[in-house]
């Protein structure tokens, strides 16, 4: 697999903790070219980052999960990517995963490759409920709303050709980015695959606030198409 050109993208916001034992765990796995997406944190994480040899690009203000992927995605297509694969901050995702997600694209079966924590009921037992309801519905709305099916529209780890990358346009600057890809995979009729894979949470996550948030301006996204 060395021959693609990989670019791990990870948006990250006030991720002092965490993002330091990500860059290494990821390069410890063979995975080198990564791109920090620091947006606005008012912490450590973005000079942390910087200390452990990635790319580091900053925005000034938080703009959200939707705007740091949309910058990371574009400067990983700027440099050459073949494969981009995005990746949370927080030690949510395993690195040995990385290489399972990417191989449906290499093999030509994917466009785009979702990493789903619902496909393994044994993976699910660690995840809190209210995650796994707040999860399910909106995996309904994203199928609801936009035709788009997935067993995990919210789930941080993907992996994208150079194709499905440059095709997928990125509009909303949010948590509910998560559900736009899987409509734009729908929508530009991309090829998707999902593999499962296992999420470790050492934090709360997103709250049942929050997932009123993302119904709400996924709603706002889908009448003003």
């Amino acid at each position: 697999m060395a021959e693609k050109n990989v670019w791990i993208v990870i948006p990250a916001f006030n991720e002092e903790a965490t993002i330091k034992q990500v860059i290494k765990s990821l390069k410890k796995h063979g995975w080198r070219n990564i791109i920090v997406v620091d947006d606005g944190s008012v912490d450590n994480t973005p000079s942390i980052a910087e200390r452990e040899d990635v790319i580091v690009l900053k925005h000034i203000i938080n703009r959200g999960l939707g705007a740091a992927l949309g910058t990371g995605i574009k400067a990983a297509l700027d440099l050459g990517a073949d494969i981009i694969v995005t990746f949370d901050a927080d030690l949510q995702h395993k690195p040995e995963d990385v290489e399972r997600l990417i191989k449906p694209i290499i093999q030509g079966r994917a466009d785009v490759v979702i990493g789903s924590r619902f496909l393994n009921k044994e993976y699910l037992k660690g995840m809190p409920l209210s995650k796994k309801i707040g999860n399910i519905g909106l995996n309904i709305i994203t199928y609801l709303l936009f035709g788009a099916k997935t067993s995990d529209s919210q789930s941080g780890m993907r992996a994208f050709s150079r194709k499905a990358a440059q095709t997928i346009s990125i509009k909303t600057n949010r948590m509910e980015v998560s559900s736009e890809i899987i409509a734009e995979v729908a929508r530009k009729k991309l090829k998707k695959a999902e593999i499962p894979i296992k999420a470790i949470y050492l934090r709360k996550g997103q709250s049942v606030w929050d997932g009123f948030k993302i119904l709400g301006k996924l709603i706002l996204k889908r009448l003003m198409e």
